[in-house]
């Protein structure tokens, strides 16, 4: 287990791992271990309640099941949770969380996820099944925040 995913925990426990100290971790690696390294961030994600998982908090768009519900802070931050049925995918969106959590709306809407994520380089990296709802993800992260604003 590496540093960064020797640090991911579920909040509460620990801070999460920085982006830049995954993607340090996920640069040394090889295809294998960077899967085992998504599965681990995967695994880390707060747990999602199943009566938070409903076709009004799924993803379309992804080959597996994605849902991804909101909450909202009291100081106005948003907290997503998440979950996905396929582990690369739940890490693949843990990857998308770790750039907006507990961010306010404007910070949110003002995050390049597209540019945060592209160090990792997950449509060359991963299957296009496995990356073709990352925009989704990320449209219904940034559609949530402009609610919010």
């Amino acid at each position: 287990m590496t540093a960064a995913t020797a640090a991911a925990k579920p909040r509460g426990m620990s801070a999460a791992p920085t982006l830049s100290a995954i993607l340090d971790d996920y640069d040394l690696l090889d295809a294998d271990d960077r899967y085992r390294l998504l599965i681990d961030l995967g695994r880390a994600l707060e747990p999602m309640p199943d009566p938070l998982k409903t076709d009004a908090t799924l993803v379309r768009g992804c080959s597996a099941a994605v849902w991804v519900y909101p909450t909202r802070l009291e100081d106005g931050r948003l907290h997503f949770l998440a979950d996905s049925n396929a582990a690369i995918t739940k890490g693949i969106i843990a990857l998308v969380l770790l750039t907006v959590q507990d961010r306010s709306p404007a910070e949110i809407s003002a995050t390049d996820i597209e540019g945060a994520l592209a160090p990792f380089d997950l449509r060359n990296q991963l299957s296009s099944n496995r990356t073709q709802g990352i925009p989704n993800m990320i449209a219904l992260i940034r559609a949530t925040a402009e609610r919010y604003a």
